[in-house]
């Protein structure tokens, strides 16, 4: 079985978008706003159709052309990525729709948005993206046939890949 060629990702904008899902997920706690965490699982929604990744705008139009965050494009896989960010929408859909059906004043109501904080800030500072750790385990032991990418040579499934691929300035 052949292995499919790896593409150039950018971790950067996917940095930039899992810090900006902590900050508005955080905002919404903060001030008991659930309406951000509507519009969070509206971006996810729509980067999910779009394939991008959802506050990528954010990087490619605000940061980056300031010199406020620069490229990391490395050899990846792209789908492990999208994946995590449909599992991400419906982990934020489902934690919207418990704030709006069961309020928002019991601190349990939040533990799905709190999920949505955590996980990015997992992948954002840490380097381990959980749902990129699914997407190959679930290829591996075919449960989902079409998940056939396998890691980067060298890097432990859901980490982020070793600095080898192309790093634009």
């Amino acid at each position: 079985m052949t292995t499919p060629a790896l593409q150039k990702v950018d971790h950067s904008a996917l940095k930039v978008n899992q810090i900006v899902i902590i900050v508005l997920n955080l905002v919404a706690f903060t001030l008991n706003l659930p309406i951000l965490t509507v519009i969070v699982a509206v971006f996810l929604a729509a980067g999910s159709l779009l394939k991008v990744p959802a506050f990528g705008f954010v990087y490619k139009y605000a940061l980056k052309p300031w010199g406020w965050a620069r490229p990391d494009v490395l050899d990846d896989n792209p789908e492990p990525h999208r994946f995590a960010q449909n599992v991400g929408f419906v982990f934020e859909t489902a934690g919207a729709i418990v704030l709006y059906t069961l309020g928002s004043v019991n601190l349990w109501n939040w533990t799905l948005i709190w999920i949505m904080v955590v996980l990015p800030a997992l992948n954002a500072f840490g380097g381990f993206c959980v749902g990129c750790a699914v997407y190959y385990w679930l290829g591996k032991q075919n449960v989902i046939p079409a998940f056939s990418k396998q890691p980067p040579a060298g890097t432990f499934p859901g980490m982020k890949p070793k600095a080898g691929g192309l790093r634009e300035s």
